[in-house]
């Protein structure tokens, strides 16, 4: 069986309603997967005694957060590169991208764990929450942090798959990936009563063998050239690499500190409050991840096309996905403002958490409309390896949301932590779009 079938690359400019959701389709579906995976693990949670359990997966969650979305920079350079190798027909490239991206993938895995007990100080001792969410968090981390090599190298995985238009392809591994976690799920939580643990222990055994499954779909690129250390070890090609990487490292931390920093400070609200921001940010984190399929789709399309010099082609990859990606936030809206207190019962039955997620409703029902702008631009800079100016944009809307919750959090408490969340994915939309004209007159110079 076949389950790798790239979109081919068409001689025409042109880029079809057809074309966009031949490849944002999967990677949405692909995308959705992932925080699913986090609604049955807050589920299964929210079904046992005390909000403290979803607290603690909400927090252990986010020590991943640092210590794996810091290491993005695997996927999305990963996806620049070979999308821009891929227009160009450079087969050869494609290759040796993909191997120095799981090598790299591996390795920076493999000093997590070795680092894993000064890390676990360090983000317990940034993330504040009572004694009893620190515990059950602290148990949860000890577990998973082992599966960091692993997830690093589906992370190289799917930003080759992305960047060779096979998102059908990256479909099927992050479906592996997330059906084994929540089989798991199920089993070691209610059937095995094993709690946090239980959740840990699914996540670990779901990455190594999504791996297993990257490897086999990734077959025919790997064994399309020799292995040449030579080449994979080249200065040159390395630096390059390791510049752009740098730049969306630091891009995607600062995204995280700026995500870690909303449910720390919603901590200091209480358990409940905490529950009830971790249980809006799951649907939150839904949306983005759905959203993110038309930012993939122009990451293909526009990658493609920038690589091979295509200026009509680049707009309308860009034009296209971005009119279905404002459709599908405004769908979004609408479906959380129908049905926002059913989908916040479907994953707790507590009351006072049910009763604080319905107050701060409001803002998981805009968050799609005004997120939706800065994750197309993320996708046209990652496409192009436009990564010097993301890392700028990303810097200066951290720097501004922190000054504006100084002001917001103090007058409006809870509700002033959300206010300054949508600000911040407004300063991100403003500053990568003040950049954006300069991919076009790059692309225009070099068309000439």
């Amino acid at each position: 069986m076949t389950f790798n079938k790239p979109v081919t690359n068409t001689t025409t400019d042109e880029i079809t309603h057809r074309t966009v959701w031949g490849l944002a389709a999967p990677i949405m579906l692909s995308n959705i997967s992932v925080p699913m995976v986090g609604a049955v693990d807050t589920a299964v949670m929210g079904h046992l005694d005390g909000p403290e359990y979803i607290g603690a997966v909400a927090l252990g969650a986010l020590v991943f957060s640092f210590l794996y979305w810091g290491f993005g920079f695997l996927r999305m350079g990963t996806t620049g590169f070979v999308a821009r190798a891929h227009g160009r027909g450079d087969s050869r490239e494609v290759h040796d991208t993909l191997l120095r991206a799981m090598l790299l993938g591996l390795a920076f895995g493999s000093l997590v764990v070795i680092f894993k007990v000064p890390l676990d100080r360090l983000a317990f001792g940034i993330l504040a929450g009572s004694d009893a969410v620190e515990s059950l968090a602290s148990q949860y981390v000890s577990i998973r942090i082992f599966s960091a090599p692993a997830t690093l190298c589906i992370y190289a995985m799917t930003g080759a798959l992305i960047g060779l238009q096979d998102t059908r392809g990256a479909l099927y591994l992050q479906l592996v990936l997330n059906l084994t976690n929540v089989a798991l799920d199920f089993l070691f939580v209610p059937v095995l009563e094993l709690g946090v643990t239980g959740v840990a222990m699914a996540s670990l055994i779901a990455e190594y063998s999504a791996v297993v499954f990257g490897i086999y779909l990734l077959k025919d690129q790997l064994r399309a050239h020799p292995f040449d250390w030579s080449r994979l070890s080249d200065t040159k090609a390395l630096g390059v690499l390791m510049r752009a990487n740098f730049d969306i490292f630091i891009r995607t931390l600062c995204l995280v500190f700026s995500f870690s920093y909303f449910t720390a400070l919603g901590a200091r609200f209480g358990d409940a409050i905490l529950a009830a921001n971790a249980v809006l940010m799951t649907f939150v984190n839904i949306t983005a991840y759905a959203l993110d399929g038309f930012a993939h789709a122009v990451e293909a399309l526009g990658g493609s096309a920038f690589g091979a010099g295509r200026v009509e082609r680049f707009k309308n990859a860009v034009k296209r996905s971005t009119q279905w990606a404002g459709l599908t936030a405004i769908i979004a809206v609408l479906g959380y403002w129908l049905f926002g207190d059913q989908l916040i019962a479907l994953l707790t039955n507590q009351a006072t958490v049910q009763n604080d997620a319905a107050e701060y409703l409001p803002w998981l029902v805009v968050a799609p409309i005004i997120s939706v702008w800065s994750f197309q631009l993320d996708g046209i800079f990652i496409g192009t390896s436009q990564t010097a100016q993301m890392r700028n944009a990303m810097l200066l809307s951290t720097i501004g949301y922190l000054l504006i919750l100084q002001f917001t959090v103090p007058a409006f408490g809870n509700h002033g932590l959300w206010l300054g969340l949508m600000l911040f994915m407004v300063l991100r939309a403003i500053t990568l779009g003040a950049y954006y004209p300069k991919i076009l007159v790059s692309l225009e110079h070099r068309g000439e």
